[in-house]
C-alpha cells in the first residue's frame, strides 16, 4: 500500500535555503495546541501489547499536546489481534487489522493514512523503548528547532544490545553519514518523530525494516537536518520476540545505496 499527499514545500533546517523557501517561514509550534499521532506497527506481540499501550497512554506530554494512538496489527497470528479488539472504540485510539503479514514498513504507511496529528511518532509494539521519552523527542519540533527528531540510543542508555546488532547499527549509521552527509549517531532507532507535513512528502515505499534507511535517506536528500536526543533502550533477544534478522541489515545497507544513486 502506498500513500502520497501533496503538501507545501517546507523551510529546510540549515543556513542555505532557496529564495522560494525563504519567504515561507515556518512558525514555532510552541504556542498552539497540537496532536501527536503515535503509530504502533505490531506483529505477534501478545505478551507485550497491553503493557505497551498502557505505557503509551500514561506517557507525559508537554502542555498543549494531545495524543492519538494508531495500533496497526500486521497480520498477527498469536492472539495479538484478539487482544487489540478491546481498544476499538476507546477515545483517541484507532485499530487497524491486516489480513496478512506485509511488514513493518507497510504497517507504518497504513498508520500514516490514519494519522490526523501535526506530529507523527513511530513506537515499536514491544518493550524496548520507553514512552517516557516522548517529551524530549517532540520538544525540538514544538520549539521550531527541528522538523525531524531521532531518539539516539548511543547518546542515551543502552541495555542488552547484542554485539552483532551493535555493529550493524554502527555500519548503517556510518553509511548514512558518508553517503548523505548526515551527522547522526543512530540511523536504525525506532524512535523517529516528524512534522506530519514533512513525512507526507517522502512518498515512502518500504514494506519491511527498510523503512528506517528509506525515510532517513529521503529526509536528508530533501535537505532536512535530523535532530537527535538521547533515549533509553532495553534490547531483547530473538527468543524474547525480536524479529529483525541479519539479512535485514544487508537490505538496509542496499536501500541506502539505492537512494544515494537514484535521481
Amino acid at each position: 500500500m502506498e500513500t502520497s499527499v501533496t503538501t507545501p514545500v517546507a523551510l529546510h533546517d540549515g543556513q542555505a535555503v532557496t529564495e522560494r523557501a525563504a519567504v515561507r517561514v515556518q512558525p514555532t509550534l510552541r504556542h498552539c495546541r497540537h496532536r501527536l499521532s503515535i503509530i504502533v506497527p505490531i506483529y505477534n506481540e501478545s505478551l507485550n501489547i497491553d503493557r505497551v499501550v498502557a505505557r503509551i497512554q500514561s506517557a507525559p506530554l508537554p502542555e498543549g499536546v494531545e495524543k492519538e494512538i494508531i495500533l496497526v496489527d500486521d497480520g498477527s497470528n498469536d492472539g495479538t489481534s484478539e487482544k487489540l479488539e478491546k481498544y476499538k472504540g476507546v477515545e483517541n485510539i484507532t485499530v487497524h487489522h491486516a489480513m496478512l503479514n506485509f511488514g513493518k514498513g507497510t504497517a507504518i504507511r497504513v498508520g500514516i493514512r490514519y494519522a490526523t496529528g501535526d506530529l507523527i511518532l513511530i513506537q515499536d509494539g514491544d518493550m524496548e523503548y520507553d514512552p517516557n521519552d516522548y517529551p524530549k523527542l517532540i520538544q525540538p519540533i514544538l520549539d521550531g528547532r527541528a522538523h525531524v527528531v531521532y531518539g539516539s540510543r548511543f547518546l542515551g542508555s543502552i541495555r542488552n544490545m547484542r554485539w552483532p546488532n551493535f555493529l550493524a547499527n554502527k555500519i548503517l549509521t556510518l553509511a548514512v553519514n558518508v553517503l548523505f552527509g548526515g551527522h547522526i549517531t543512530d540511523e536504525a532507532t525506532a524512535y523517529k518523530v516528524f512534522r506530519a507535513d514533512v513525512l507526507r512528502q517522502m512518498n515512502l515505499r518500504a514494506t519491511r525494516f527498510e523503512f528506517c534507511p528509506e525515510v532517513t535517506a529521503k529526509v536528508l536528500r530533501a535537505g532536512y537536518r535530523i535532530h537527535e536526543v538521547p533515549i533509553t533502550y532495553h534490547g531483547r533477544s530473538v527468543e524474547e520476540g525480536k524479529k529483525i534478522r541479519w539479512y535485514d541489515g544487508v537490505i538496509a545497507l542496499l536501500t541506502l545505496f539505492r537512494y544515494r544513486l537514484l535521481r
